[in-house]
C-alpha cells in the first residue's frame, strides 16, 4: 500500500511540474507574441523588460536575436521567429526551443526594429538573466556588466542573486554591482554612503569612473564621500601603476637579457663587434616558424610542444652559422675591430636578404602554445603568461650559462683567454678554437633568444635589427664580458625605459637612456662590473 502511495505522489509531482512548465512556456510565448503588435521602440522595450521579469533563461534566445536584428514576424499569421538569412530565403527557428520552423522569403517577413537604446536595454536584461547561471564565470561576467551599467531596476534581482550565491568571490562582485545600482537610485543617502564605501574598497578604475559620475551629480555628504573615495583609490592606483611599470621593465629586461647575453660572451672574450648578432636572433625565430609549420602539417597534436622542439634546433642552426662566420671571416680580422664591424654588418645584410628570398619579406605567423596564452591579474597588475615564461626562460639560460662559465673546464679556458690571451696560449690553451666555440655559443644563445622573441614580436627579416643597438648598450653598460653586469644592465635599462616612456615617448625615451649611458661611461669606462686581469688592466 505504501508503495502505491509513493508512486501516486511521484506521478502527481511530475504532472504538477510538467503542467507548471507548460503554463510557464505558454506565458512566455504570449509575451513574445506581443512583438508583432509593438508600435515603436518604447513598446518593444516594455516587452523586453516583461520577458526579463520572468527570470526564465529561455528568453535569452529571443532577446539575443532581437539585439542582433534577427527577430522576425511572419505576415501570414503574425508569429514571431528567430531568423537566419540564407542564399535565397530566411531560415526560421522557434524563439524558445531553437528548433527549425521552415523558411520564408524576406517579403513575407517583417523584421522587429531595434535601436541603440533598445540594445542597451537588452544587454542589461541579458546580464540580469545570467545571474542565475550555474557557471560561476557567467555570473561574474553578469555582475561586472551590471556594475559598469548600473540601474535601479537591478537592485531586486541582485538581492535575490546575493541571497542564493555560495561562492564568496562572486558574492562580493554581486554586492559591488548592487552598490553601483544603489548610487543611481532614489535610495536614502545613508544607503548611498554605505555603497560608496563598498565601491571604494574595490579600488579599480571602473570604481573611479562610477564614483566620478556620482560626484558630478551628487551633493552634501554623498559628494564628499565620493570625492574622498576617489582620492583614496587614485593614490592606491598610483602605487599599482608604479608596480605595473616595474613589471613591464622586468619583462623588457628579460628580452634584452636574452638578446644581449650571447653578445656579452663574444664581445667580452673576443673583442669582436658583431653586427650580425641580431640576425642570429632572427634565424632562431625562423627556425621556430619552420618547426611549427611542420608540426601543423604532420603532427598537430604536438603543437603545444613546438617551442620545446624548436629550442635545440634554433641553437644548433644559429651556432653553426656563427661557427661558419667565425671560421670564414672573423678569424682573419682579430685585433681590427672596425673591420670586424664592417664585415659582420655585410654578413647581416646577406642573411637578411637570404631570409627574404626563402620566406618572403612579410611577417610570418608563429603561434602561442596554450600554456603561453592568456593572462592573469595580481591586484591591479596584469601579467601575460608569455612574458612571464620568457622571464623564467631568460633566468634559466643565464643560470646555465653561468654554470658553464664558472664550473666547466671550457668555461675556465674562456675566462683565461678573456683575462690574458697570450698567457692562456702559453699554457697550452688552443685560443683559436676557444674563439670559434665561444662565437658559436654566443650565436646559439641568440638563436634560442629568437625562439622566445617569436612569441612577442613580429617574425620578419628585420627582427634582429630592433635589438642589436639595445644589446650593445646593455653589454657596455653592464661591463664587457661580465654576465652579472649583463643581467643587471638589462633589467636596469628595461625598467628605466618603461618609466621614461609615459613622459618622453618610446623613441625619445631610448635617446635619453643612450645619453645617460654615455655620461655613465665617461665616469666608468669599463661599465658596472669591470673585468679583471693583466691584459685588461693593460
Amino acid at each position: 500500500m505504501k508503495t502505491f502511495r509513493a508512486i501516486g505522489l511521484t506521478l502527481l509531482f511530475l504532472l504538477t511540474t510538467l503542467s507548471s512548465s507548460g503554463a510557464a512556456e505558454a506565458d512566455l510565448r504570449a509575451i513574445i507574441a506581443k512583438f508583432a503588435t509593438a508600435a515603436d521602440f518604447s513598446e518593444t522595450g516594455v516587452i523586453v523588460r516583461e520577458l526579463t521579469a520572468t527570470g526564465d533563461p529561455a528568453v535569452e534566445r529571443p532577446l539575443a536575436a532581437l539585439a542582433e536584428g534577427n527577430l522576425y514576424i511572419r505576415a501570414a499569421d503574425s508569429m514571431v521567429f528567430v531568423g537566419k538569412e540564407g542564399s535565397d530565403s530566411i531560415q526560421l527557428f522557434d524563439p524558445l526551443s531553437g528548433e527549425a520552423a521552415g523558411e520564408a522569403s524576406a517579403d513575407d517577413l517583417t523584421q522587429v526594429g531595434v535601436n541603440n537604446t533598445l540594445r542597451r536595454t537588452i544587454r542589461d536584461a541579458l546580464g540580469t538573466l545570467t545571474l542565475g547561471s550555474k557557471d560561476p564565470t557567467v555570473r561574474i561576467a553578469a555582475a561586472n556588466t551590471m556594475f559598469k551599467t548600473p540601474d535601479a531596476a537591478n537592485i531586486e534581482p541582485l538581492d535575490a542573486a546575493i541571497a542564493s550565491e555560495t561562492v564568496a568571490s562572486v558574492k562580493a562582485l554581486l554586492e559591488q554591482a548592487r552598490a553601483a545600482s544603489i548610487l543611481v537610485s532614489d535610495k536614502p543617502d545613508a544607503d548611498k554612503l554605505v555603497a560608496i564605501a563598498l565601491i571604494g574598497a574595490r579600488g579599480d578604475r571602473d570604481a573611479v569612473s562610477l564614483l566620478t559620475s556620482v560626484e558630478a551629480n551628487a551633493s552634501g555628504a554623498v559628494k564628499e564621500a565620493a570625492t574622498a573615495a576617489i582620492a583614496s583609490i587614485n593614490s592606491t592606483l598610483a602605487l599599482w601603476d608604479a608596480g605595473q611599470n616595474i613589471w613591464y621593465g622586468i619583462s623588457l629586461g628579460s628580452v634584452l637579457l636574452l638578446a644581449a647575453i650571447g653578445l656579452a660572451i663574444t664581445f667580452g672574450v673576443m673583442g669582436v663587434i658583431n653586427m650580425a648578432h641580431g640576425e642570429m636572433v632572427m634565424l632562431g625565430a625562423y627556425t621556430t616558424f619552420v618547426v611549427q609549420q611542420v608540426i601543423r602539417a604532420s603532427f598537430p597534436d604536438l603543437f603545444d610542444w613546438s617551442l620545446v622542439i624548436a629550442l635545440p634546433l634554433a641553437f644548433l642552426v644559429a651556432a653553426l652559422v656563427g661557427l661558419a662566420i667565425e671560421r670564414g671571416i672573423i678569424r682573419f680580422l682579430y685585433g681590427r675591430p672596425l673591420e670586424t664591424l664592417l664585415a659582420t654588418w655585410g654578413v647581416s645584410l646577406i642573411l637578411q636578404q637570404a631570409v627574404r628570398t626563402i620566406f618572403g619579406p612579410t611577417n610570418q605567423e608563429v603561434g602561442n602554445p596554450s600554456w603561453m596564452s592568456g593572462s592573469f591579474d595580481i591586484g591591479q597588475l596584469a601579467i601575460t603568461w608569455n612574458r612571464l615564461w620568457i622571464l623564467v626562460f631568460a633566468l634559466a639560460v643565464f643560470a646555465v650559462l653561468l654554470y658553464v662559465m664558472k664550473r666547466t673546464p671550457w668555461g675556465l679556458q674562456m675566462r683565461a683567454v678573456t683575462a690574458n690571451r697570450r698567457m692562456a696560449a702559453s699554457m697550452g690553451i688552443k685560443t683559436p678554437w676557444v674563439d670559434a666555440l665561444t662565437f658559436a655559443l654566443g650565436s646559439g644563445i641568440a638563436g634560442i633568444a629568437g625562439v622566445a622573441l617569436s612569441q612577442i614580436d613580429n617574425v620578419s627579416p628585420n627582427l634582429g635589427r630592433g635589438y642589436i643597438i639595445d644589446s650593445f648598450m646593455v653589454v657596455v653598460f653592464g661591463g664587457v664580458g661580465n654576465l652579472w653586469g649583463t643581467l643587471v644592465g638589462a633589467f636596469s635599462l628595461g625598467i628605466v625605459n618603461k618609466f621614461l616612456e609615459p613622459y618622453a615617448g618610446a623613441v625619445l625615451g631610448k635617446i635619453v637612456v643612450l645619453v645617460l649611458i654615455i655620461l655613465f661611461i665617461q665616469k666608468r669606462p669599463r661599465g658596472l662590473f669591470a673585468l679583471k686581469g693583466r691584459a685588461v688592466e693593460a
